[in-house]
């Protein structure tokens, strides 16, 4: 099994600090991206093999392990938790390559052992050799594929987006955008990117772009809704409020009422109180998924005449002797 040197892959020394690593790293993953060098075999393995030694690398216990015992450093762990006594009895140290331990003497392992190391493993197919030979194709694995650096299934993904989290932006949209659907231009690290947004979404709903941040991260779009003037939003419901005239709100009246869709008729009852809803079916958001949507609801506020002339005062005065209108008091 020849193994790599991961400060080699990466071109830093062993005494690299871990702002240099970062900035090796980050070239490198740039260089041989596979959306550079789509259907380069031997690129793609290159950026497979820089996030494996950026993963070790950059996190300070693994490369403190590493530097000791070299690229295995998970399998010695692994082995000395499967053989704690070291073959030694419970009070031996816990190092199955050291002496007294199973595997004492192998090349490579016990001691300070570096990355820039090549192991071989031969067994001669006599007895004995099965349960040795079992072990190290239990510990190394059998080179499998689907696995991201670290041996992490990717599930489909990027090996980048595998290992490393993904990358957030915000995206404002206003509530005319997220109705219809529309797209937003979001610039990360220096670049501009279009978002297609989805109908329906709301504040907090997030737009994922697989292999699209830097470094061939994922790029997730939080939505952050701008408030409206005329409409406030509930989910997928939407409210708005309409004034009515006196005559309307006393005789009935169709009403147009502007929604997202375009303009409709409220039918409005006579005797409509100021301050009664109504709900309009279908008339609100669209939802995230499905065809389905919200509804509206209208509230209407009755705007009372003003400034009244003697003569209307006169003749509002013989209206309301001739109605019966309970004292709306009564009970308060």
């Amino acid at each position: 099994m020849d193994v790599r040197d991961y400060y080699q892959t990466l071109g830093v020394p062993r005494t690299a600090t871990a702002s240099e690593i970062k900035k090796a790293f980050r070239k490198l993953a740039r260089e041989h991206h596979p959306d550079k060098k789509p259907g380069d075999k031997a690129a793609l393995q290159r950026f497979k093999d820089v996030n494996e030694a950026n993963e070790v690398l950059s996190d300070p216990d693994k490369r403190a392990k590493y530097d000791r015992f070299g690229k295995d450093w998970e399998a010695y762990e692994r082995a000395a938790r499967a053989n704690p006594g070291g073959g030694r009895g419970a009070g031996a140290a816990a190092d199955p390559f050291g002496p007294g331990g199973p595997f004492a003497g192998y090349a490579g392992f016990g001691g300070a052992g570096g990355g820039n190391v090549r192991y071989e493993f031969r067994t001669s197919g006599g007895a004995g050799s099965a349960g040795f030979s079992d072990f190290f194709e239990t510990l190394f694995g059998s080179g499998g594929g689907g696995a991201a650096p670290g041996g992490r299934s990717t599930g489909g993904r990027s090996a980048t987006s595998a290992v490393f989290p993904p990358v957030e932006a915000i995206a404002e949209v206003t509530l005319e955008e997220a109705f219809h659907g529309a797209s937003r231009i979001v610039e990360v690290a220096g670049r501009r990117l279009e978002v297609a947004i989805p109908r329906g979404v709301d504040t907090g709903s997030r737009v994922r772009l697989t292999g699209k941040g830097p470094d061939g991260r994922d790029l997730i779009v939080v939505i952050r809704m701008q408030p409206h003037a005329t409409f406030t939003r509930r989910g997928a419901d939407l409210e708005r409020e309409i004034p009515l005239t006196l005559r309307e709100a006393l005789l009935g009246a169709e009403v147009p009422v502007r929604t997202l869709k375009g303009r409709v008729l409220l039918t409005v009852p006579s005797g409509t109180q100021n301050g009664k809803s109504f709900r309009l079916t279908g008339q609100g958001m669209p939802r995230l998924k499905g065809d389905a949507a919200g509804d509206l609801y209208v509230r209407v506020r009755v705007v009372l005449p003003s400034h009244l002339s003697d003569e209307a005062r006169a003749a509002a005065a013989a209206f309301l002797d001739l109605v019966d209108v309970p004292d709306p008091r009564a009970r308060s």
